[in-house]
């Protein structure tokens, strides 16, 4: 399912087109991937049978697919050009050659997603056309991706209130003896439940104790204890647009500077938050979190970026980063979730999912931020 009407998918393409000539590249050649369906509303997973679509200057788009996936571009509101292939890989590259002819790129400057396009695809292009060029071209499309529109922040609202519903009808089971595990298991349960798509963001991470000072932990076989810090970094997925959100709880009293650490994690999250606004850097969001955790004697033990775009992918542009001087424009969304781990005792991050407003931002998580002792 796609969240943009036909109208926005040809808006898209003009504004691919766009880009391709900022850029200077006659095309982008996309396989599956979270660009490919933004652009066309047409979902195809990764297999073994390639699947690559061309974006030409001025032109209608070109796909190669197998056969039995043809009838997926039946209905579609504007013109593709279609080169299927059938079930023996020796004849794949016709079509391929097929496709390159019909879209004039030859010899063209052919941009590509490095971190998507495999090397099934890559010798397949190459092969067809010689002496085009394929360079990394991924700018063209993550600079349309960034800046949703009121459809994708609808679809993202909403898997940020399924994810918070899911975690709410979790929390009554943990307590001092359950699992990280069993924790996990019961909050992937409950986002399916509370109306998650099947396809989650990633693997909730729930850790407890000492665990809890690794920012990507696996859920693991340790039982919770008493005075451990729980952090759970969990996500939905509505209509393919994610949400991604960060809470730390206390199980039963922790120790005063557990606490202190999950105040002052508090604040730096809400000075990303009120400072966040269009026309300022992603390192100025970066700057105003990480001040707050290093005056407080912690900087050592804030070890990663403040936040990552958020869309599509879970991982995206912008990232909010201390060398990234990219300014923040109305519809970027991005993660603000600073940390503070220490190693073998505990960690704390919050983590919240913003909107670029015109005021400011607006955040589409809103569980308290608070750390939460929960009862033992």
């Amino acid at each position: 399912m796609s969240t943009a009407s036909s109208t926005a998918h040809l808006k898209r393409h003009q504004l691919l087109n766009k880009e391709l000539q900022r850029h200077n590249l006659d095309a982008i050649a996309l396989n599956p991937g979270p660009s490919l369906p933004y652009l066309t509303g047409l979902h195809f997973h990764m297999s073994e049978r390639p699947v690559i679509v061309f974006f030409s200057q001025n032109n209608a788009p070109v796909i190669v697919l197998p056969e039995l996936e043809a009838l997926k571009l039946e209905g579609l509101s504007y013109k593709i050009q279609a080169f299927p292939y059938g079930e023996n890989p020796t004849q794949w590259i016709e079509a391929f050659q097929g496709a390159i002819r019909a879209a004039g790129l030859e010899k063209a400057r052919i941009g590509v997603e490095p971190r998507a396009l495999r090397v099934l695809e890559l010798n397949l292009l190459q092969q067809a056309a010689p002496q085009a060029q394929f360079i990394p071209g991924e700018a063209c499309v993550s600079t349309l991706r960034m800046k949703k529109d009121a459809a994708e922040v609808n679809a993202m609202r909403t898997a940020a209130e399924i994810a918070q519903n899911a975690l709410q009808a979790t929390l009554p089971m943990i307590k001092p003896g359950i699992t990280e595990r069993k924790i996990a298991a019961e909050l992937t349960l409950q986002l399916l439940r509370h109306g998650s798509d099947s396809r989650m963001p990633f693997t909730p991470i729930v850790s407890g104790g000492p665990n809890s000072a690794n920012p990507h932990a696996a859920p693991s076989d340790r039982p919770l204890a008493p005075g451990d810090l729980l952090v759970i970094d969990w996500g939905a997925n509505v209509d393919g647009y994610f949400s991604d959100i960060t809470r730390t709880f206390a199980i039963g009293p922790v120790e005063p500077e557990l606490a202190r650490i999950a105040e002052i994690v508090l604040q730096a999250n809400t000075a990303g938050r009120e400072i966040a606004r269009p026309g300022l850097s992603a390192s100025q969001v970066d700057n105003a979190t990480r001040t707050v955790i290093e005056e407080a004697g912690y900087g050592q033990y804030f070890t990663h970026r403040t936040g990552h775009g958020l869309g599509l992918e879970g991982h995206e542009d912008p990232y909010i980063r201390g060398d990234n001087t990219q300014l923040l424009e109305v519809g970027m969304s991005f993660t603000i979730e600073p940390g503070i781990y220490l190693p073998g005792r505990g960690g704390v991050r919050i983590e919240d999912d913003v909107i670029v407003t015109a005021m400011g931002i607006e955040s589409l998580s809103t569980l308290p931020r608070p750390l939460k002792t929960l009862e033992v």
